[in-house]
């Protein structure tokens, strides 16, 4: 447990001898630095012990006497190390400065011992020192940079985690599909075999072999458009169908009456085959017309998933813009329609996405995987705004004015507060719960849009309406 304690006159000297050697304190008079050295009390962190914790608030700075710190945040359901701090090292100052809740957590790699610093008396010290705040201004910049670059690379590893896990997810349904119905498909051609075998014994003549040619391309055009039919007539159609084979003595005609429905068949249909065949015959045109259905339709859905994982595989490549030069030729409505596959699964909760495409929108030149990147995050933060929403809905607008293309994306959240829209694109600023985000996913798409496209990104919200709107230029590398 972390304890808190006074020190008396006889410690004033150490605590000014070391202070002395700290960067932060250097410029101080020695009759100023002596009077910090009372104010500073003396703080004892056992090993992995956590000193504060990401969003609490920030109400002291701390000098590292002895030992070593963690400087940790969570990221996307982890933890990130951020730095490992020692002795003659201020921490938690950028809480202070900033008036902020900590934006990490401080934890004990080993038994620590430090000074602490009430905001009072370090914005005192900072105030009578200019080389105190020249340090601390040099300290907060080198922190900064460092802590974006290791949380933006986290950032987009989590974020590809999320993505490849979404995708596998997408991947898993289709390929389970094929699985089944390959397995059935082994199954379903032994059935048909046997039922060619006793067509050949019971000797068809060629009249009856060019009637089973034209209830062979039914059952084919049956098994990709079956019949369509409501519940009800459906049900009653396989009643009267089951009942007609239960008369001639047909086994298993529950299984049976099913398919001859979705190819169309009634009684009518049936008793007309009793012309065309004998009795016998027409006991094994309908078995062979079971099993020819069951071939086709299983064929059908193996086309079907097989079609599904292409599409899944095209849109990733797509997006990712894999084999292609840095800047191209994007087509912004490609780019969110992949965008939308690669979140499927997010958007599976019962969200409404709706899409107001501008016809003839022109492609721009740019960095395509980077924009796809910011239509994800877009998204991805709209998703998370509906959270709770009665009837969530997104949409994806897009439009031309003079030689920018506009792309919208609104959510019928609760909205944005007024006093927080001004900085949703501040390096680390964000309104989601400790450990849900960094604060980094609006900062990078600020940075794509308006460094590297020399575009612009605007917010406007108010409850039940948030828009994005990003403004690209058609072609960044032009003069504007």
């Amino acid at each position: 447990m972390t304890t808190v304690r006074l020190h008396d006159h006889a410690e004033d000297d150490v605590i000014f001898e070391f202070l002395n050697k700290v960067p932060l304190f250097k410029g101080l008079s020695d009759s100023d630095l002596h009077q910090l050295c009372e104010t500073v009390k003396v703080v004892m962190v056992p090993e992995g012990k956590e000193l504060f914790v990401e969003g609490s608030e920030g109400d002291k700075a701390y000098i590292i006497r002895q030992g070593e710190l963690e400087i940790v945040k969570e990221s996307a359901g982890r933890e990130v190390l951020l730095a490992v701090r020692g002795e003659g090292v201020v921490i938690g100052e950028m809480a202070l400065l900033e008036s902020a809740p900590r934006s990490a957590s401080v934890r004990a790699r080993t038994s620590a011992v430090l000074y602490a610093i009430d905001k009072e008396n370090f914005d005192a010290l900072l105030a009578r020192s200019p080389s105190a705040m020249n340090a601390m201004l040099n300290t907060m910049l080198g922190r900064f940079r460092e802590n974006q670059g290791l949380l933006r690379q986290s950032e987009k590893m989590a974020q590809l985690g999320t993505l490849t896990a979404g995708v596998a997810h997408e991947l898993n349904n289709p390929a389970a599909a094929v699985q089944r119905s390959a397995d059935q498909l082994r199954e379903a051609m032994g059935g048909l075999s046997a039922s060619y075998a006793r067509i050949g014994v019971l000797g068809f003549n060629e009249e009856q072999e060019a009637s089973l040619n034209i209830l062979g391309e039914r059952a084919r055009l049956a098994a990709e458009q079956p019949a369509e039919l409501d519940a009800l007539a459906r049900s009653d159609r396989e009643y009267e169908i089951e009942q007609w084979l239960n008369d001639r003595g047909k086994p298993n005609a529950w299984e049976t009456a099913p398919n001859l429905v979705s190819l169309n068949f009634d009684e009518a249909g049936l008793t007309k085959l009793t012309e065309d065949f004998n009795d016998e015959q027409v006991n094994c045109v309908i078995d062979w017309l079971n099993n020819t259905y069951n071939v086709h339709s299983l064929l059908n859905e193996l086309m079907q998933g097989a079609g599904r994982i292409s599409a899944i595989v095209k849109a990733l490549k797509s997006y990712a813009y894999l084999d292609q030069a840095p800047t191209q030729q994007v087509d912004i409505h490609e780019g969110l329609d992949n965008t939308l596959v690669i979140l499927r699964s997010k958007l599976k909760t019962g969200i409404n996405v709706k899409r107001e495409y501008a016809e003839n929108l022109p492609h721009i030149h740019g960095y395509g995987s980077e924009l796809n990147q910011v239509w994800t995050n877009l998204i991805d933060n709209a998703v998370d705004a509906l959270a709770g929403s009665e009837n969530p809905q997104i949409i994806l607008r897009t439009r031309q004015e003079g030689k920018w293309v506009i792309v919208d994306v609104e959510d019928n959240g609760m909205g944005i507060p007024p006093e927080n829209q001004s900085k949703v694109f501040d390096s680390f600023f964000t309104t989601k719960p400790v450990g849900k985000g960094t604060g980094l996913g609006l900062d990078i798409s600020y940075n794509i849009v308006v460094t590297k496209h020399r575009g612009d990104i605007k917010l406007r919200s108010k409850p039940g309406e948030t828009v994005f709107s990003v403004w690209l230029p058609q072609n960044f590398e032009e003069p504007k």
